[in-house]
């Protein structure tokens, strides 16, 4: 095994030297290493491909697609993004070629847009407590990240926006992610407005995050590049509407002055995404939009179960209005410290679930929970927290 020569010790990049690798990850991985444990940690749909998409990644294999594509990706995947979001979310119909770009999976399309559109020193805000990898991608740029705690009712109302823009007065940005990763939280199209008129109003760029679109339970996604497309850079993808999380399949639109940098970033960091994970993309998008709606009504299922448990364990949460997370308050007999409380309770009981305070500030004393895993799972899930809490009476 070589070892680094001690003079080239220091050749890191330094801004991503102190950045920790994923903590849901992280807790993931500790988890795994108990033997017989059940772990609600990742949001990883436990559903099986149907098989006509599965089909349609054969068939392009067995037809040799397997040369570079066009940077942006297949036209015919690109069109069928630009049809889906017309006739399923109502917005603008993005041009195939120029305001569109396939990515692999959200995660770049975030990594591609945030280094394409801002500078080191530019100053966004990301509503907290959120996905991790925001703050990790902005920390990696160089950007400042101003917070706004939305706890505990967890949405980002028009009074703290406008606080906190007339507090930052130089915010380029926002990043607005839902339905909601870790809280389940979404939006009206009432609440949704109210946001893009403070946006329009101060001339700010939204980024927004709409990859659980195809999973809101009590009513309808309203995008919010319906309401304000002249200022959104909408990202998305089928990882979670279509259970195709290893097919990394993602997707950015917005105005073609923007998205020439996106998709120029996007070729220097992937160059294209594969032809055949394409090719079962429009199969997806195309044929497949029932598949999207049958797995939602199950997971609607699965969340009413997961809430009934937890209320019955003590545990107190807003109903999830979309995703597939359950962002639950600790108890406050119990170790309300969240890191502490999740490690003694896979120990004690052989259930995995993420603690609150890795997702930012307002996430302290709280856990998330995913039910992305069979009712089966979730049902032995709720009698070990049950079990858990009894124990600690």
């Amino acid at each position: 095994m070589p070892e680094l020569n001690a003079a080239l010790a220091d050749r890191f990049n330094t801004r991503l030297a102190q950045i920790l690798p994923s903590p849901i990850r992280v807790v993931d991985q500790k988890f795994s290493a108990i033997d017989g444990i059940l772990k609600l940690t990742l949001g990883e749909p436990d559903f099986a491909l149907p098989m006509h998409i599965k089909d349609a990644a054969k068939a392009a294999i067995d037809e040799d697609d397997s040369h570079y594509a066009a940077p942006h990706g297949h036209l015919a995947l690109r069109e069928a993004i630009s049809d889906y979001l017309v006739e399923r979310f109502d917005t603008p119909r993005y041009e195939p070629n120029g305001e569109v770009v396939v990515t692999v999976g959200a995660s770049e399309a975030l990594f591609a847009t945030m280094n394409a559109l801002f500078n080191a020193g530019d100053e966004i805000i990301i509503p907290t407590p959120t996905f991790p990898m925001y703050e990790a991608i902005a920390n990696i740029i160089g950007l400042k990240v101003i917070g706004i705690n939305t706890a505990p009712d967890f949405v980002l109302t028009p009074e703290k926006l406008q606080a906190t823009l007339a507090e930052h007065p130089n915010v380029k940005a926002v990043l607005f992610n839902y339905p909601s990763n870790p809280t389940g939280v979404t939006y009206t199209g009432a609440q949704v407005q109210a946001i893009a008129d403070i946006l329009a109003e101060h001339q700010l760029l939204v980024l927004s995050d709409e990859i659980y679109a195809e999973l809101v339970y009590d009513g309808e996604h309203v995008s919010m590049a319906k309401l304000l497309p002249e200022h959104t850079i909408l990202v998305s993808g089928l990882s979670k509407s279509h259970a195709m999380t290893g097919y990394r399949v993602g997707y950015v639109a917005g105005p073609a002055a923007l998205i020439t940098h996106v998709g120029k970033m996007h070729q220097f960091l992937v160059t294209t995404v594969p032809g055949p994970m394409m090719a079962a993309a429009n199969e997806a998008l195309r044929h497949g939009r029932a598949d999207a709606i049958e797995m939602r009504d199950i997971y609607k299922e699965r969340r009413d179960l997961v809430m009934a448990g937890l209320a019955e364990a003590g545990f107190t949460a807003a109903q999830p209005g979309g995703a597939f997370y359950i962002f639950a308050k600790i108890p406050a007999h119990l170790n309300t410290d969240d890191m502490a409380f999740v490690y003694d309770l896979a120990e004690t009981v052989k259930l995995g679930i993420a603690p609150g305070s890795i997702f930012g500030a307002g996430g302290e004393g709280y856990v998330r929970l995913s039910y992305a895993a069979s009712t089966e799972d979730l049902q032995t899930a709720m009698v070990r927290l049950k079990h858990y809490v009894d124990l600690k009476a």
